[in-house]
């Protein structure tokens, strides 16, 4: 059914019609929408046989989602920057025990400074953890992809992290394809656990691992997650033949024939990419586009074949590491050795800082050319940053770096943000 809805209203419905048993809930921009308003269904009846849980903390809410998984329970939770950071210890836990939790992270950039907008430092900085990450390009992939992780994670008794951007999804109204009970039970089987506890059959889960065996658990679990390349082309494909429209997957290629210059990138920028590219064609400017929708596992194999004709390689990268460069940046030049290519990786979109078409069309233009640096950031004002490291020579008590960056930001823009 077509609905015009808010993005986080629209998962909120995807993730009732997966029939979940345990939904952790606790509060953070900008996810709060999707646990008030699967709240709002368990308490109306319309989501039945769940028992919704109002945690105290984020902690709390994954501590609770690997009880009720290990007792044998669909669990869901949702969060964001902080509030993930917050989960870690418990975030690996679930991974390392191969737990099968489904969570949104509507992401939004990590503190300090405290910036509540989106970017993809928060989920990036679990990716060791063991869950697969996958990333949405747009609202209603969102909705479907919701739908494919519970399968995927069910079928292969792994944590999954569905990704949507913070604010530009969630809070953006769009027109979604909401399908019905019957379309999602036909996809979705009923849950059936590969482990739970049983006062029947007594078990362990989470044991003391020593030296001897700590290597051959941890194989396993790279294993795992390896598994879920081919499981989730396979659920994208079956979500594309039950409901008519093609939604995750690995890889979304965009107008890549016969151009030597591809862009990649995950998330909701891919939609602003695509509006660049179009406008480009049209003044003979040729570029293609890599959508990236599985970043744990990252495929390797299927990113090399697409780009073994191609010279150059723009990486739009929404994630920082400090002193190195573009997080999904490193995943590209792994699984392109071999390939004669030229890699970029572009800083980009920072703490909600917009991306916008001229913006991506100059940065398209320079690379081309051979003019842009191996690590450029993207609309970097560097007269208020050498001002910055100036000013550190010269005196040692200059205060905190973000309030004296926004007094040269205010200044310059004669007091207005």
């Amino acid at each position: 059914m077509l609905k015009q809805i808010l993005g986080s209203h629209g998962v909120a419905q995807a993730v009732a019609l997966c029939r979940p048993e345990v939904i952790c809930a606790y509060p953070i921009s900008p996810q709060t929408h999707i646990v008030e308003g699967l709240g709002a269904l368990v308490k109306s009846g319309k989501l039945k046989d769940c028992e919704f849980i109002n945690v105290e903390s984020e902690f709390a809410a994954m501590s609770v989602a690997i009880g009720a998984s290990v007792a044998g329970s669909r669990a869901y939770t949702a969060t964001a920057s902080q509030g993930l950071l917050f989960m870690a210890e418990a975030i690996y836990n679930a991974g390392g025990l191969g737990l099968p939790i489904v969570m949104t992270v509507a992401s939004r950039a990590i503190g300090a400074p405290i910036n509540i907008w989106n970017d993809h430092s928060d989920s990036l900085s679990q990716r060791d953890s063991g869950w697969i990450q996958i990333f949405a390009e747009d609202n209603q992939e969102a909705l479907d992809m919701h739908i494919q992780a519970f399968k995927v994670a069910e079928e292969l008794s792994v944590p999954i992290m569905v990704c949507m951007d913070g604010f530009v999804l969630t809070h953006a109204v769009e027109r979604m394809d909401v399908p019905d009970q019957e379309q999602v039970d036909k996809y979705l089987p009923p849950y059936e656990p590969r482990q739970k506890l049983d006062v029947e059959h007594p078990l362990s889960i989470g044991a003391m691992v020593g030296p001897e065996a700590f290597t051959e658990v941890k194989y396993l679990e790279h294993a795992h997650v390896l598994q879920a390349l081919e499981a989730l082309d396979k659920a994208s494909k079956d979500f594309e033949r039950q409901f008519g429209r093609i939604s995750g997957g690995l890889l979304s290629p965009y107008k890549i024939e016969g151009t030597d210059t591809v862009v990649l990138a995950m998330g909701s920028v891919i939609g602003t990419i695509k509006d660049t590219i179009d406008l480009m064609e049209s003044k003979g400017e040729k570029v293609g586009l890599i959508g990236i929708k599985s970043f744990r596992p990252f495929p390797d194999a299927q990113l090399k074949d697409l780009l073994k004709d191609v010279k150059k390689v723009i990486v739009i990268d929404r994630a920082l590491q400090p002193g190195v460069g573009g997080v999904v940046t490193d995943d590209v030049i792994r699984a392109t050795r071999g390939l004669n290519l030229e890699i970029y990786s572009v800083i980009a979109g920072l703490g909600g800082r917009p991306i916008t078409v001229d913006g991506l069309r100059k940065v398209f233009l320079k690379a081309k050319a051979g003019d842009l640096d191996e690590l450029y950031f993207m609309d970097l004002d560097k007269e208020i940053v050498d001002k910055q490291l100036a000013r550190e020579k010269e005196d040692r008590h200059t205060g905190p770096v973000p309030e004296s960056v926004v007094r040269e930001v205010s200044s310059k823009h004669k007091g207005g943000l």
